[in-house]
């Protein structure tokens, strides 16, 4: 075996690989199962080069199992256990790899391609580039051994919710990849190109990007921390929204990134358009303006008592802004960062909350419940949309929650006590640590929630 990459559309050699059929492979898993499982009877699977592509390998136990350059292309490995496994210059094009562990994998050179790997779990795996190298003839000389063309990487494929800490893809391609939501810390992507790929919600605490290529990619919402840029190449990539702490950009040109925009870009003073977008509002959009500051930093302002109901504050920086008692009804503040600002009885129902990150956030007895819709506006119910929303260690005490959507909120640490949160989607969100004495959870979806304690238990 050989890590020097093939180039692209390298030869590709028939009749290398042993077909093996479902029922033959089921004999295989069973006896490793028991090898995994250090029982009497067990043995290592040794799939070299063998060919598994559509079969089903779902749930099933592989660790430490040896299939280098194994055929894998739209095999059903969901559930699946790769710990340790060796998988280097498998193809692995399009297979099902959903909730699959994969910790410690030897990934080198494998082409994941259009695979599905949503939730999980690469970390410490070894993704780097690499070829897998046969003999050429009789003399000794070696040409690599390649399937169909596949080459390795993640080109255009979807790894949402994936754990990949300490995982490592120097020299990797993974282009046009869905990342959304993908923990990265201290993963190494050195000369690693990840053009057009959406880093959307990514914790990114320690990566090293060194050298990689970044244009095109989106942000928005990731976590940069102590996160190493040096010499990559962000041309076009959106950073609108992504929060940063503890970093370097020395090295880093940021200019030809989009970035969040300046208030001393505003053709006017914020006073003027609120002062506006009140008129807006108490015209039913007759007279003044609508407030548009999405993506303008407004860190530190004070806003408190402010009508923005309605108004558009996506992607805007309110980091320890002072919104209390100001009304929000209805209002975008989608993908805002709004660390350790002051929502004390704020008005929100209705509001879209939506990947806004509120690590820190005072919002005692705010109501961010659902909001009832005029006719003439289209009518119906109009929820708080907190999906995704980030509201760690957040001040919630007293805070009305009824039937907002929570799906994938992070409350850890938060303090929820006597919130109301009853007939609310709590579906995959995180209480590690909240503080829910006194919370009403009456007909909460709390299916996939984490952490869940109430004085019911």
């Amino acid at each position: 075996m050989s890590e020097q990459m093939p180039p692209r559309g390298g030869p590709k050699l028939a009749g290398e690989w042993t077909k093996i059929t479902q029922g033959d492979l089921e004999k295989i898993l069973d006896g490793h199962e028991k090898f995994a499982l250090k029982k009497q009877g067990g043995l290592r699977a040794k799939l070299t080069l063998y060919d598994l592509s559509y079969l089903d390998l779902a749930g099933r136990n592989l660790r430490q199992a040896e299939l280098t350059g194994a055929l894998l292309c739209h095999a059903n490995l969901a559930g699946a256990i790769f710990e340790d496994a060796n998988l280097f210059a498998a193809d692995m094009r399009f297979a099902d790899l959903r909730h699959a562990d994969l910790t410690r994998a030897d990934l080198r050179g494998a082409c994941l391609a259009g695979a599905n790997l949503s939730r999980a779990i690469v970390n410490d795996a070894d993704l780097r580039d690499g070829v897998l190298m046969r003999p050429k003839d009789k003399g000794g000389d070696l040409m690599p051994l390649i399937h169909d063309e596949a080459t390795g990487g993640m080109e255009k494929a979807v790894v949402r919710g994936a754990s990949m800490e300490r995982a490592k893809f120097s020299n990797s391609f993974i282009v046009q990849t869905d990342l959304t939501d993908c923990n990265l810390r201290h993963a190494k992507f050195v000369r690693t190109n990840l053009s057009l790929s959406n880093l959307t919600g990514c914790n990114l605490e320690g990566a090293d990007f060194t050298n990689a290529n970044l244009s095109g990619a989106i942000f928005h919402g990731a976590m940069f921390s102590g996160t190493i840029l040096d010499n990559s190449d962000l041309t076009g990539a959106d950073l609108i929204g992504a929060i940063f702490d503890n970093m370097d950009f020395t090295k880093v040109k940021l200019d030809v990134a989009k970035m969040p925009k300046s208030l001393e870009t505003l053709d006017r003073s914020l006073q003027d358009i609120v002062r506006d977008h009140v008129k807006w509002v108490g015209t039913n959009g007759k007279e003044g303006h609508r407030a548009s500051l999405s993506k303008f930093d407004l860190s530190g302002q004070d806003l408190a008592g402010v009508n923005l109901s309605a108004g558009d504050l996506s992607y805007a920086i309110l980091r320890a802004a002072d919104l209390s008692k100001g009304e929000f009804i209805m209002t975008d503040i989608s993908f805002a960062d709004l660390r350790d600002a002051r929502l004390m009885h704020a008005d929100m129902r209705g509001v879209k909350l939506a990947r806004a990150n509120l690590t820190g956030a005072d919002l005692t007895a705010a109501q961010i419940s659902d909001v009832t819709v005029s006719s003439r506006a289209g009518g119906g119910i109009w929820r708080a949309n907190l999906d995704h929303a980030r509201l760690k260690r957040a001040r919630l005490a007293g805070a009305n929650l009824k039937n907002a959507d929570l799906t994938g909120a992070d409350f850890s640490g938060a303090n929820l006590k006597d919130a109301d949160l009853s007939g609310s989607l709590c579906v995959d969100a995180i209480f590690t640590d909240a503080d829910l004495r006194g919370a009403n959870m009456k007909n909460a979806d709390i299916r996939g929630a984490v952490g869940l304690y109430t004085d019911d238990d």
